[in-house]
């Protein structure tokens, strides 16, 4: 699979180290082509327009170069042009708990209290009768009130089966903006977790009006450990250094793609570690709880506004179970590990693992970006 597809509309961001700044750029054949223009210096901008991918599609811009060696670059060296994620000024949100497998794993996090060797007896105990009980339910119906009282009377009763099969979906801030990184570059995760895992996501791009114009693939990096010991410690267990990755570009909606497309992604996942495991999974939108567009309208409207609009994980399907190095403990990550997240409309997106402390420090935003912009006469 190619890391861009080679049919659709894309657009995307990668550091230009002709002009040492940020540049808006599309895909035409094998090559990027720079299209930052001064009507629309921002991918966010193009978002906001009435038809992203008409203009994308025609407007006219520069050749920088060949897509296999500008994606191959080191992000990071600003000598060479390399991919960013594909997002500036949108925020970056998270949906949580819309997967039925998934949301019986943050059950069984949250029964562990984030200890990892506790987690296969617990799953054993209660984790195939949950899931079993609860993978057709529809958020907030009826028999989700129903299923509720019931598991309320034997005690089995979590919050995240509120957020899973209740009215109101999980919606967390996963990143501030700008601070998400693309595709070959490194993600972090907070030294304080020893349990820990990646979360291949179909990430939404919606405009300030609420208008799904495309997608992406992300990985939402998650802290097991961290997060099952506390709900409230999910800010922590979710928003470090490098923890948010999107790319390789966001495919916009169009004639051969939108968002019932969407509804029917299949996303891949390959772990490749130095010590020679691999850990393959699978997540379908398919099966997810809740519709795309209910996730947009639950995030985005009268009650809360995002004018720069905003990039919306999705939430995953997967949830590692797999040992790794000890019986009964499971997966964790390793250093080095090597994450691959592939869909074939949306491509691939590739990161290595570092300690968030190791990874380069988040040092370009908002202000940065205006003024780099300004000085080359963009706004």
């Amino acid at each position: 699979m190619t890391e861009i597809p080679k049919v659709g509309t894309f657009v995307g961001r990668v550091w230009n180290a002709k002009v040492q700044g940020p540049s808006v750029v599309t895909v035409r054949g094998n090559r990027i082509i720079d299209i930052t223009k001064f009507a629309a210096p921002l991918v966010r901008d193009i978002g906001e327009m009435a038809d992203p991918a008409g203009y994308v599609t025609s407007v006219q811009g520069s050749d920088i170069g060949n897509v296999e060696e500008i994606i191959g670059n080191l992000p990071g060296d600003l000598s060479r042009t390399h991919f960013l994620a594909p997002c500036d000024l949108q925020a970056v949100k998270a949906c949580g708990v819309t997967f039925a497998g998934s949301m019986v794993e943050r059950v069984i996090e949250e029964q562990a209290g984030g200890v990892a060797h506790k987690a296969q007896e617990i799953r054993l105990r209660i984790g195939s009768r949950i899931g079993a009980s609860l993978s057709a339910i529809v958020p907030g119906s009826k028999q989700a009130v129903t299923v509720k009282a019931a598991l309320i009377e034997e005690g089995l009763w979590s919050q995240y089966l509120e957020v899973g099969i209740g009215p109101d979906a999980e919606v967390f801030s996963k990143a501030q903006v700008l601070s998400s990184v693309g595709t070959g570059a490194d993600i972090g995760l907070h030294p304080m977790s020893s349990w820990n895992n990646p979360e291949p996501e179909v990430v939404l791009a919606v405009s300030g009006q609420g208008r799904i114009y495309g997608a992406t693939l992300g990985n939402d990096v998650n802290l097991r450990d961290v997060e099952g010991r506390s709900a409230l410690l999910l800010s922590k267990a979710k928003d470090n250094n490098a923890s948010s990755s999107i790319g390789p570009m966001i495919r916009l909606f169009d004639g051969s793609f939108g968002i019932d497309d969407v509804r029917k992604a299949e996303l891949n996942l390959k772990v490749e570690g130095k010590d020679g495991f691999v850990l393959e999974g699978h997540s379908s939108m398919k099966e997810i709880s809740r519709d795309p567009e209910d996730l947009v309208s639950q995030t985005l409207g009268r009650h809360h506004q995002y004018p720069d609009g905003l990039m919306l994980y999705l939430g995953t399907l997967f949830a590692p179970t797999q040992d790794r190095d000890i019986p009964n403990v499971g997966f964790t990550h390793k250093m080095g590990d090597k994450v691959t997240i592939a869909s074939p409309q949306l491509g691939v997106l590739v990161n290595h693992v570092r300690l968030s402390t190791e990874c380069p420090q988040w040092a370009f935003g908002a202000s940065h970006l205006m003024r780099n912009l300004a000085q080359r006469n963009l706004i």
